[in-house]
């Protein structure tokens, strides 16, 4: 037997003892349960005697002994069986090249007082890996590993490995996480005040993006730029606005709240689950807040070309309404930026020495000057918007290189979510079930 249920049993003899004193001649109540423990939901029932019991509002499990028709309640130090402050849950799949650094990153959180398997703990959901993704986790000292289970139809795999988290799970805050993510010390404890302070249900936050290659440096900003106007923190933290945002990296919600919306299950199918959540918390005003935070969390998402592209491939069209549009925009600007200077030189080149060819009214000076403006003016559109994209200068001034790439992406984005309805990632295809 459980040495913590042995305990519980002497302090109930003594318990006995004393109401048998107290009650003098009257009827003495004898204690029939049976002493043995069967596990139920995420504590111990010992018959009459609850142990784990949850209060979800203030995080506590309070034994509970049934006397006749009184109910008594014992406060325990049981830690060990008590529901946990917080629950960080990452769903993993194929993640070994990124895994270990989160993890490192998420362990080192810890400190006196935040000791971890004491006051939270770490889940890593394995889901379906075939690398060394669940050896790497296994290896980490205090981190739980998980197998996630067998993917149903109608679900995705990222729900599906989170759901399994969560249920799994005992703290009274839970954190959904990317292995791709890296965290700061202290930052995971500061999140949950932070959501506490600001009386939200639901805190997102935006990772520090971490690009390499040229690439991802001249399109990531074009992405994150659109993202930032699209989903200004501004507007998704105004609870009389209908915009709801959140980042999968870093999502960190309350569980009551998680429960009242069905947790994953309400939203099994969509492929940006994080935006499904956080557009739930806001239509039900249990309290969202998002915002970008470089000093909390960074985050690599993509580790080549290809997974670049197919993870935007799978997201563009979900994230902004009218993607073709969206990339028609976009190469207009880039046929501003380049076109017009290449008009001002062919025409200064007609009028020059062994050419004298009238071109017009476009030839003089004030057609070159309104030119030149229209020229500027583009320049300014482009990069005031990319300034709001939080990546640094040396990156976003790339911006005019990455749009033809940024267009493609929009494109087979918008074919694929919206005519073939069937999108690809990690190995798995995943059919379009949201109405995004």
């Amino acid at each position: 037997m459980d040495d913590d249920v042995r305990g519980l049993f002497a302090d109930l003899g003594g318990m006995t003892a004393a109401i048998a004193g107290k009650q003098g001649t009257g009827k003495r109540q004898q204690a029939t349960e049976k002493q043995g423990a069967e596990k139920q939901g995420t504590g111990y029932r010992v018959q009459g005697i609850e142990k784990g019991v949850r209060d979800r509002a203030a995080g506590e499990a309070t034994p509970k002994i049934r006397w006749g028709g009184h109910v008594s309640i014992i406060r325990c130090s049981y830690r060990g069986r008590l529901p946990l402050i917080l629950s960080v849950i990452i769903p993993a799949r194929n993640e070994e090249d990124c895994l270990g650094e989160c993890l490192r990153s998420l362990v080192a959180q810890e400190e006196d007082g935040w000791r971890l398997g004491v006051d939270w703990e770490i889940l890593v959901v394995n889901d379906g890996s075939t690398d060394g993704t669940r050896e790497i986790a296994a290896h980490l000292h205090g981190v739980t590993v998980m197998d996630a289970p067998k993917l149903e139809r109608g679900w995705t795999g990222k729900a599906n490995a989170c759901w399994a988290g969560a249920q799994a799970a005992r703290g009274k805050w839970l954190l959904f996480t990317d292995a791709d993510t890296i965290h700061e010390p202290g930052h995971v404890r500061l999140a949950m005040i932070e959501a506490e302070r600001h009386e939200v249900g639901m805190l997102s936050y935006s990772p520090r993006q971490i690009v390499r290659g040229l690439a991802q440096r001249a399109l990531m900003p074009l992405v994150f730029s659109d993202l930032a106007v699209t989903y200004a923190p501004a507007k998704v933290n105004d609870p009389a606005r209908l915009v709801a945002a959140a980042n999968g990296q870093f999502l960190l919600v309350r569980r009551d709240v998680y429960e009242k919306l069905g947790g994953h299950a309400a939203v099994k199918g969509a492929i940006l689950e994080d935006v499904e959540l956080a557009s739930l918390v806001k239509r039900r005003k249990l309290g969202l807040r998002f915002r970008y935070a470089p000093e909390a969390v960074s985050a690599r998402m993509y580790r080549s070309f290809g997974a670049m592209c197919e993870g935007w491939t799978k997201n563009l069209a979900l994230l902004f309404g009218n993607a073709p549009m969206l990339a028609g925009i976009r190469l207009l600007q880039l046929g501003v930026l380049v076109g017009v200077p290449a008009l001002i030189w062919f025409l200064w080149w007609l009028r020059g020495p062994g050419h004298s060819v009238n071109t017009g009214v476009l030839g003089t000076p004030i057609a070159t000057a309104a030119l030149v403006l229209v020229w500027l003016r583009a320049l300014w559109g482009l990069y005031g918007r990319m300034a709001k994209s939080n990546f640094p200068f040396r990156d976003w001034v790339l911006a005019p290189v990455g749009i033809p790439l940024y267009a493609v992406l929009l494109w087979r984005s918008w074919f694929r979510v919206r005519v073939v309805k069937q999108v690809v990632w990690k190995g798995r295809e995943q059919k379009i079930a949201d109405s995004r």
